[in-house]
């Protein structure tokens, strides 16, 4: 049964996430009223009311952009841990039924690893450690690869490419 109203809503709030850490990293302000930190909360809030109502929000309910804009909010819900832990279950639920692309396992799982202070298993996630961007650390580095490609991931060089040259021209701008 699709929940065009939780759709919309999602849709929204994808947008207030993105058009704010857009503005933070123009600006290199990050309390500014409608602050990154107050929207995370606030979406991840609202995503858990969703959640117990209806479950994770998989193609079904709110379409494959409503399903898109969940899992975004899911991955910027790190100041609630226990929350984001349970996003990663039923994500992975979701995806096994088809529900959600299986990128957003991939994701998810990366960042929850990383949130937990383990290492990733897909190398999704970096960081900034004032030289410059690389990689958290990675479980079995050698395998990295064919964990990738199992979910038809690009090889990790060419990603960590292109992950330096956004945070180049991002400096840039």
């Amino acid at each position: 049964m699709l929940l065009p109203d939780v759709a919309a809503e999602l849709l929204t709030r994808k947008h207030a996430d993105q058009e704010a850490r857009q503005r933070a990293a123009r600006s290199q302000e990050h309390d500014d009223g409608l602050s990154v930190q107050a929207i995370d909360r606030d979406n991840t809030a609202w995503l858990k009311m969703v959640v117990a109502q209806h479950g994770w929000p998989g193609v079904d309910l709110v379409g494959e952009e409503g399903t898109d804009a969940a899992w975004l909010i899911a991955q910027h819900a790190g100041h609630d841990a226990a929350f984001q832990r349970r996003a990663l279950e039923l994500v992975t639920h979701a995806a096994l039924a088809g529900q959600v692309p299986a990128i957003h396992y991939v994701y998810l799982t990366d960042r929850v690893r990383v949130a937990e202070g383990r290492p990733q298993l897909y190398g999704t996630q970096y960081q900034d450690d004032g030289t410059g961007i690389k990689a958290y650390l990675t479980e079995d580095p050698q395998l990295l690869d064919e964990r990738r490609a199992a979910f038809g991931l690009e090889p990790h060089a060419k990603y960590e490419r292109r992950m330096r040259e956004r945070a180049l021209s991002a400096a840039r701008n």
